[in-house]
């Protein structure tokens, strides 16, 4: 399989972060694949974001906008980036510039190694108490619930666009990741874990609190324990009756 990247950019009223975000995606990029291209994403922005992505398409071939008129989400994003992408391997980086190029070099570094690429950031205190010890307990939560033992449910991970079109992605909330990772290692799909260091905005606010996101990732997971454990259970029961 060739080594080519589609990276997947989606910007919220990021004016002040989409352009450098978008610099440190071209230095990780650079040199490390046979071919790649940027599909940028302004998600409902008010701002700026739209425009600058615009001048930044205009100035190479590489880069592709899509302006949605009203947020999609993450997960939506996503699923659009699934959709488009025509590189083999597909990575989803926000465009808050919170992911240096010294974080995703080691993650581009080792795609082919296995189905999935799966970073986790090794220094997750640096988001503050609050954040970090809600990340451990949805790792914990996800892994507890699925019978799994995957470091990181979210961040840049890299997976292999034909196996992202193989399933169905349902939520567009903040658990969208954590969906993709457990359909496809239900599947037996590989991963290869590889730690980054991350660098979180200081005038930035974790959105990951919101009702709207809470809402979003209780609901994902009902929808993937129905999937996995009820309706796994109902095929189990028929074939047995047979």
């Amino acid at each position: 399989m060739s080594r080519s990247l589609s990276v997947v950019v989606p910007a919220l009223n990021e004016a002040l972060h989409v352009r450098d975000a978008v610099d440190q995606v071209r230095l990780a990029v650079d040199g490390r694949f046979e071919d790649w291209e940027i599909l940028l994403f302004d998600d409902g922005s008010t701002d700026e974001t739209g425009a600058i992505m615009d001048a930044l398409a205009a100035d190479d071939p590489r880069l592709r906008v899509t302006h949605n008129p009203r947020p999609n989400n993450l997960g939506g994003v996503y699923a659009q980036g699934v959709d488009m992408a025509r590189m083999s391997h597909l990575v989803m980086i926000p465009g808050d510039n919170e992911n240096p190029a010294s974080a995703m070099i080691p993650v581009f570094d080792a795609v082919g190694r296995a189905d999935i690429i799966l970073p986790y950031p090794e220094n997750s205190a640096v988001r503050g108490i609050a954040r970090d010890t809600l990340s451990r307990a949805y790792t914990r939560l996800f892994n507890l619930l699925f019978g799994l033992d995957v470091p990181y449910f979210n961040g840049t991970v890299v997976h292999r666009t034909d196996l992202l079109r193989a399933i169905t992605i349902e939520t567009t909330s903040f658990a969208y990741q954590a969906e993709i990772l457990i359909k496809l290692l239900r599947r037996g799909a590989s991963w290869a874990p590889v730690g980054i260091e991350i660098a979180p905005q200081p005038d930035r606010e974790s959105k990951a609190l919101t009702a709207r996101n809470l809402y979003g990732v209780a609901r994902a997971m009902v929808g993937l324990l129905w999937e996995t454990r009820v309706k796994d259970a109902m095929r189990t029961g028929a074939r047995a009756t047979r």
